[in-house]
């Protein structure tokens, strides 16, 4: 004779195969994040620059969240999509995707700054202790043409604003690469 499971066991067990498939896939999507820092001494003052964003992002484009702290609120930045050339600080990390965004109809760049910030698309102020969250958007080809990671070589970063564009203190990059 052979034993039929109750309709309470195969809900158990349906239910057990799904929470296990539903934690897979979790995990499977989950995206590791990169942290870059940098230390900087600007007049008397230290700062300890921090940014993260994602490891890796989608080819075709993808909106990602970067963070950073330790930032000096009276030194506005950009955040973007850029080619580098070397340690952060040796070169202006440029160009960048989006170029300048003035209108915000690309959302490839985002600026921090303390005096202007929230008053234009894609921008906003600096948080306490030098924070900042933003949203960029990201592909691997450039408006050139170049590929990120076939051509160029392209990471998030931050820079100063064009208040003060030649000021390469305020350079971190992180690492971005696509799928």
């Amino acid at each position: 004779m052979r034993a039929v499971p109750s309709a309470r066991t195969t809900a158990r067990a349906t239910l057990a195969v799904a929470a296990s498939a539903a934690l897979t896939l979790g995990l499977a999507g989950s995206a590791s994040a990169a942290t870059s820092t940098r230390t900087i001494t600007d007049g008397s003052t230290t700062y300890d620059l921090s940014v993260t964003a994602p490891d890796s992002a989608a080819a075709a484009g993808q909106v990602i969240t970067v963070t950073g702290s330790g930032f000096n609120p009276a030194q506005g930045i950009y955040v973007g999509l850029c080619v580098v050339d070397g340690a952060p600080g040796a070169a202006k990390p440029t160009p960048c995707l989006g170029g300048q965004d003035e209108s915000g109809s690309t959302g490839a760049s985002h600026w921090v700054n303390n005096t202007f910030g929230g008053l234009f698309a894609n921008s906003s102020k600096f948080g306490d202790g030098g924070t900042f969250t933003a949203q960029i958007f990201v592909k691997a080809t450039l408006d050139d043409g170049s590929v990120c990671g076939e051509d160029v070589t392209c990471a998030v970063v931050t820079r100063a604003d064009h208040l003060d564009s030649a000021d390469r203190k305020y350079d971190v990059h992180v690492p971005l690469s696509f799928q």
